[in-house]
């Protein structure tokens, strides 16, 4: 569910514009924080929250906080590339040594792009480069491990007969 809804984006919000709000929480009035010390985005929140509560003018002209939200948005997106390559590359290096294991799993992604799968022991996911064809997100299936590589974090699979 939280992959259909896709990743967030820092915005500006003006005092004259109508907002959105945010969709998931059924708030008109939204924002964010965790900890200045680790978020850039966090930090100029407080500014502007410090500078309304002191009755000063906001420390950023509009156009800045454009592109500090497009800056955030932009690296936070880099961020959250490296740590799905890490996460693919270390369970191809976890699978690596069980090539020819079969496995239950769940159809996660079916388009033209290929499909997915999900094994549950251990839970990871990869691509089924054969057997594929009919399988719909949601169908369960028999796979079986036939290719990982580590560097580029891609986990292949097969589609195998029902065990019975």
């Amino acid at each position: 569910m939280i992959k259909l809804l896709g990743s967030g984006e820092y915005a500006v919000e003006l005092p004259e514009q109508r907002s959105d709000g945010h969709f998931g929480l059924a708030a008109r009035d939204y924002t964010h924080a965790t900890a200045p010390n680790r978020r850039y985005p966090d930090l100029a929140t407080q500014r502007l929250l410090k500078a309304a509560i002191a009755g000063r003018p906001t420390p950023y002209s509009t156009e800045e906080l454009i592109a500090l939200a497009r800056h955030c948005t932009t690296q936070e997106d880099n961020a959250g590339k490296v740590e799905r390559q890490v996460r693919k590359s270390a369970a191809a290096l976890l699978l690596s040594s069980r090539i020819g294991e079969r496995f239950e799993a769940m159809v996660t992604g079916a388009s033209g792009k290929g499909t997915w799968v999900r094994i549950l022991r251990p839970p990871v996911e990869g691509r089924v480069v054969r057997g594929f064809e009919g399988l719909d997100v949601g169908d369960r299936l028999r796979v079986e491990l036939v290719k990982t590589d580590v560097e580029r974090g891609f986990i292949d699979f097969v589609r195998a007969p029902p065990s019975g």
